[in-house]
């Protein structure tokens, strides 16, 4: 099965979209020591949940390369938890064009598919997506 890479033409940094919710995380990997850095920041101060960054890291465990690559997120729009769940997907995508043959591990861990479950909409005549007015009855 191709693959589709997706290489910047410059330094030829591997690049990937993840999207969860309203969140966007644009990723960039690359050769390197393992940092991990979103919106110029470190992990650990743009993340202060132990839940989202466990969410970056699992990706980069479940290919075995948290030690070999620098990964460079720019994230926007959404929570933290959206964000966290943006930048899983866009690592797992950047990471399938760094090295095709981490597309099965990937594949299998369930960190390409898209998690498309947003807000409902709020409906005219409701008091949010679902919740009608309160019954009277006098």
């Amino acid at each position: 099965m191709a693959v589709v890479q997706k290489k910047d033409k410059i330094n030829g940094d591997s690049l990937g979209t993840g999207r969860r919710k309203s969140s966007v995380a644009r990723v960039r990997i690359r050769a390197g020591k393992g940092s991990i850095k979103i919106n110029n920041r470190p992990i650990e101060e743009y993340f202060s949940n132990d839940q989202d960054r466990a969410a970056v890291y699992e990706v980069l465990d479940a290919a075995e390369r948290r030690e070999d690559v620098d990964v460079l997120i720019r994230a926007g729009g959404g929570g933290t938890t959206g964000q966290a769940g943006a930048c899983r997907m866009g690592i797992a995508r950047a990471l399938v064009s760094y090295d095709e043959e981490l597309f099965h591990a990937m594949r299998d861990g369930g960190f390409l598919t898209r998690d498309s479950r947003m807000k409902e909409r709020k409906k005219c005549g409701l008091h949010g997506a679902r919740r009608g007015t309160q019954f009277s009855k006098r």
